[in-house]
């Protein structure tokens, strides 16, 4: 394999709006300016980010992306033959896998083949909090987590929190594992302009970015925002979740002071308008919503849930009986709606302190710039 020039192919289940589907947008132009031959393999024909039009582009299924959970189990095997052939016929000599269920089918494939490739996946939730929930789906994915990632070459973990879950609950090999974290397009997103004709005017302006699901908890910001006069939260998103939250909306009485945007692949315009980023998931990998945010010169206020927010932020001291100052906002305890609405009243009670965050975050953002992370990326992908 050392011998052959290296062609790699990146799996990962569409490229609809997320973090990872982010970072795999950056990651296709790069590899291609460094004279790598890529193939983007997919399951859903969803792209919502662009990507190079000369980059080839294959489907080992067109899933529909409201598949139940057994189907989902009862195709990996047939999803990582079909990998596995289209290995073979590329030649391809690096796999990268991006998310969970992508990461099952690229390992599952080496039974299917004798080729010999590297096998690298990229691990960018906490996967103990993610499926700790205890049902059928959650013991499942624990099974397949223990059985299926000891055996890749390489894992690129988001976080450190996230690595050591995998090495501390899956028994995964410390020497497997490698943090890289998300990277940011910092030159792209400082040309973006804003866009103050949504926001309102004369109004502490919140917003938020998010998959809307039950681990994402927006309904943790929408019932924080109760009680707040000339507050105005806006929420940027899709998901399974939208009608149920749209529906809180309306029981809460809170038509005027929550607006749907909807999935936008440029959020920025609307964060360099607003005052104050939220953040309530209930879990995370490292999330790139608070890059993007810093970027935009934006203060934070987030749960601080595992992993990610508290190595952003540079938390220096835990707690779950208090809201936590850092130099670029506030973490407050996860789910915990009264501290989450004491956040939020401090930041509206002390502008000086948010002036202070905006600075800071001006600085911090800048150990997440692209061109080195993804340098990291490729060189422990072709290593």
């Amino acid at each position: 394999m050392k011998n052959e020039y290296p062609k790699i192919a990146i799996l990962i289940y569409s490229l609809a709006g997320g973090g990872a589907e982010r970072v795999v947008s950056y990651l296709l132009p790069y590899l291609k300016s460094k004279g790598i031959e890529v193939h983007l393999v997919l399951m859903n024909s969803t792209i919502s980010y662009d990507i190079p039009k000369d980059i080839p582009i294959h489907f080992i299924e067109q899933s529909q992306g409201d598949e139940r959970g057994i189907l989902k189990l009862l195709k990996l095997p047939t999803l990582a033959y079909k990998y596995a052939k289209l290995l073979r016929k590329l030649e391809i000599t690096h796999s990268f896998a991006m998310l969970t269920r992508p990461s099952y089918i690229n390992i599952l494939s080496r039974f299917f083949t004798s080729r010999k490739f590297k096998l690298v996946i990229s691990e960018r939730s906490h996967p103990s909090m993610q499926y700790g929930y205890g049902n059928l789906q959650s013991k499942i994915n624990n099974l397949l987590i223990r059985f299926l990632y000891p055996k890749a070459d390489t894992i690129i973990c988001n976080s450190r929190g996230n690595g050591e879950d995998l090495i501390q609950n899956y028994k995964v090999l410390a020497n497997k594992i490698t943090i890289i974290n998300n990277p940011i397009d910092i030159e792209k997103i400082n040309k973006v302009q804003k866009n103050e004709e949504v926001l309102k005017p004369n109004t502490f302006n919140l917003i938020t970015i998010g998959r809307m699901d039950t681990g994402k908890n927006h309904e943790l910001l929408i019932k924080a925002i109760e009680g707040f006069e000339n507050v105005h939260l806006y929420i940027l998103g899709d998901g399974t979740l939208r009608d149920y939250l749209k529906d809180l909306v309306i029981k809460k009485k809170l038509d005027n002071s929550v607006t749907f945007l909807g999935f936008d692949n440029n959020p920025f315009k609307y964060l360099k308008s607003a005052d104050l980023f939220v953040f309530g998931s209930n879990h995370e990998g490292f999330p790139n919503v608070l890059l993007e945010a810093m970027c935009c010169g934006l203060p934070i206020l987030s749960t601080n849930c595992k992993s990610g927010p508290d190595e952003i932020m540079k938390l220096k001291k835990s707690t779950t009986e208090d809201i936590m100052l850092t130099d670029y906002g506030i973490l407050s305890p996860v789910d915990n709606l009264t501290l989450f609405k004491k956040g939020l009243t401090y930041c509206l009670e002390h502008p000086g302190f948010l002036n202070s965050c905006k600075i800071n975050v001006a600085h911090r953002i800048q150990d997440f710039e692209r061109e080195p992370i993804l340098e990291a990326y490729t060189a422990h992908i072709l290593s």
